[in-house]
C-alpha cells in the first residue's frame, strides 16, 4: 500500500494543508531515503522523510500510511520522530519576526505584497 508524499504529509499533521505541503516539495525542502522528492512520489512503510524548515531538519520515518485523515491522538502512530530538538531562537530574531514593518503612510498592504509576505514568513 502507497500513499502520496503530498497527502501523508498533511494527515500526519506536518503541514497544515495538502498546498503548503506540495510547496514544500517543490521547493525541494523535502526529502525521502535522502534524495530530494516531488509531491507526487508514492509513499511506503518505513521510507525517511526530511523535511527542512530554516535551519532545522524535522527527521520522520514512516510508520503507517492512512487513505484518509485520522484523529489527532492517533497522528502519533504515522510516524517514528528521530529530528533533534528545535533550535531556540535569540530574543533579537524573535522580535524581528514577529512585526511587519512598513513605511509610514504606504497603507494596508495589496493582495500581492500579502502573498509576497505569506512567502516570506513561510520559509525562511
Amino acid at each position: 500500500m502507497t500513499v502520496r508524499l503530498d497527502k501523508w504529509l498533511q494527515i500526519a499533521r506536518v503541514f497544515k494543508t495538502r498546498t503548503r505541503a506540495t510547496d514544500a516539495c517543490t521547493a525541494g525542502r523535502v526529502k525521502v531515503n535522502g534524495v530530494i522528492a516531488k509531491a507526487h512520489k508514492n509513499l511506503s512503510l518505513n521510507d525517511r522523510v526530511e523535511i527542512q524548515f530554516g535551519d532545522w531538519t524535522r527527521i520522520l520515518v514512516v510508520k503507517g500510511l492512512p487513505e484518509r485523515a485520522v484523529r489527532k491522538a492517533d497522528v502519533v502512530l504515522l510516524f517514528e520522530d528521530l529530528s533533534p530538538p528545535r533550535p531556540q531562537l535569540d530574543p533579537l530574531d524573535r522580535l524581528l519576526r514577529g512585526a511587519e514593518v512598513r513605511q509610514k503612510g504606504k497603507g494596508r498592504p495589496t493582495k500581492k505584497e500579502r502573498r509576497q509576505i505569506e512567502r516570506l514568513k513561510r520559509f525562511p
